[in-house]
């Protein structure tokens, strides 16, 4: 298939002339120059039709080259834009300053309420005031004039004996509170009705919760569950004790990183010696010295490991439970090492015995109460990896699953069990008695054909190939120490 470029003629030679690409070396070639109308010119750029080949480029056939427009010849016009002006997104109204009018009988710092007749004789009284005439023009409240006025009060000075309050009229009843009502008012020239009595104030709990703290009231406890292993330092630190002062920072950086670490930190050192002039240490050292602490430091990191799991007992998650004792097969073990292990390994035996026994209860339960949904979540999820289910189970459920898909289900559960049983082991043994008369179950019977092939039977199709295995996601790879 042609396409179209620029070419520049760089030279004539009789019939022939020798091309290039326009403002670049390659691609090259030669053209008859009877394809240029009037003959070409050496430096002429023009516009050409080529076919590319194995062997070079052809060139089909020549235009002349792109001229530019009489009303802007040099390609130098800008078009503008026109954007319509608008106005701000967001509009700020800013309150006015300072905290308003004062009102009558509030408080200042260090001294009680205070009176001021200045103001109260120039503002109008509730009961001067005539009815309806307030900010919003809203309906008086109720009769005033039963209401009792605050006596006045003169500050009170230094030493000065406080005198008896006296006491407080019952307020009229109110309306309901506005919900927008964030403060509570004071209304002019009328008293509050006392406060209740508040009973003594409930003493907190100092009974601690499982994370050592004291549990306060109304704050649920955190739930208990498996925890990661805690790490401890013991064997470790006496590690470091018996090792000499050349050894000490070698040690340490194994017990970080292992060989890694210490060959990192013998190329920066190096790196700041050279740079200020001091002398550098020999690499081939170091690595011998390491190389011989490499089987202690690695054996204290993982007795410490074995001694966490072992002290956080029955909370410790199972994984981790597994990663332990299986990690203690790169290490080079000791008398203590090895009674650890074995002490581990007992009690992962013992959790693993246990998870399996109630995972073939419940899957005995399910397959007694026909639940066929719950078979084959517990069949697609055993308790380890080495959990396999039994013939026997295997047919029970088998046999279940073929029963429950049929053309007369309902089409949610059909599909629940046909995407429960794509999951499972057991899945090609599976045999549907049919197909609900719904598009989504043909669809969803055709994309499992290759995990069930008796779909495949039934759609009058053939057997397409099995899915490929689903592979789990890798956890990423635990610090070691080499």
């Amino acid at each position: 298939m042609s396409r179209r470029i620029d070419i520049e003629i760089t030279s004539l030679n009789g019939d022939v002339a020798t091309w290039r690409a326009a403002g670049a070396k390659l691609p090259k070639g030669v053209l008859n120059v009877s394809l240029v109308d009037g003959g070409p010119v050496v430096g002429n750029v023009y516009r050409a039709d080529i076919e590319q080949y194995m062997e070079g480029i052809e060139v089909l056939s020549i235009m002349a080259p792109k001229t530019a427009s009489p009303l802007d010849p040099r390609h130098e016009r800008l078009e503008l834009i026109p954007s319509t002006k608008q106005g701000p997104d967001v509009i700020v109204t800013y309150a006015p300053k300072g905290r308003g009018a004062r009102r009558d009988g509030d408080r200042h710092e260090g001294e009680g309420r205070r009176d001021s007749p200045k103001r109260s004789s120039s503002r109008p009284s509730s009961t001067e005031r005539p009815a309806g005439a307030g900010r919003h023009d809203r309906p008086a409240r109720g009769d005033t004039s039963e209401r009792t006025a605050r006596p006045e009060r003169t500050p009170r000075g230094e030493g000065a004996e406080r005198t008896a309050r006296p006491e407080r009229t019952s307020r009229p009843p109110r309306g309901p509170r506005s919900e927008n009502a964030d403060d509570v008012t004071r209304a002019e020239g009328t008293d509050r009705g006392p406060h209740p009595e508040r009973g003594p104030r409930p003493e907190r709990s100092a009974r601690p919760t499982s994370s050592g703290r004291p549990s306060r009231p109304g704050r649920p406890e955190r739930p208990s569950g498996p925890v990661a292993p805690p790490m401890t330092t013991t064997y470790r630190n006496g590690l470091l004790a018996t090792l000499s002062p050349e050894q000490l920072p070698v040690a340490e950086q194994l017990l970080r990183g292992g060989m890694p670490a210490v060959r990192a930190a013998v190329t920066e050192q190096n790196k700041n010696a050279t740079a200020q002039g001091r002398t550098t240490v020999d690499p081939v050292t170091i690595d011998r010295i390491a190389e011989e602490l490499l089987g202690r430091t690695t054996l204290a990191l993982w007795k410490d490991r074995a001694a966490g799991a072992i002290g956080a007992g029955r909370e410790l998650r199972l994984r981790d439970l597994r990663a332990v004792v299986t990690s203690a097969k790169t290490v080079s073990l000791d008398e203590e090492a090895r009674a650890q292990q074995k002490e581990l390994q007992g009690a992962l035996t013992l959790r693993l015995e246990t998870l399996r026994t109630q995972w073939t209860e419940k899957l005995d339960a399910a397959v007694a109460s026909k639940n066929v949904p719950e078979a084959l979540r517990l069949v697609a999820s055993p308790p380890d990896m080495s959990t396999r289910v039994s013939a026997e189970m295997a047919t029970k459920v088998v046999g279940l699953t073929s029963e429950a898909l049929t053309a007369e289900q309902d089409v949610v559960r059909w599909k629940e069990i046909v995407n429960l049983a794509v999951e499972t082991s057991i899945r090609r043994n599976v045999k549907p008695q049919g197909i609900p008369a719904d598009e989504s179950c043909k669809m969803l019977a055709i994309k499992s054909a290759g995990a069930i092939p008796e779909f495949a039977k039934l759609l009058g199709m053939r057997v397409p190939p099995p899915p490929p295995p689903t592979r789990a996601v890798r956890r990423p790879a635990t610090r070691r120490a080499s």
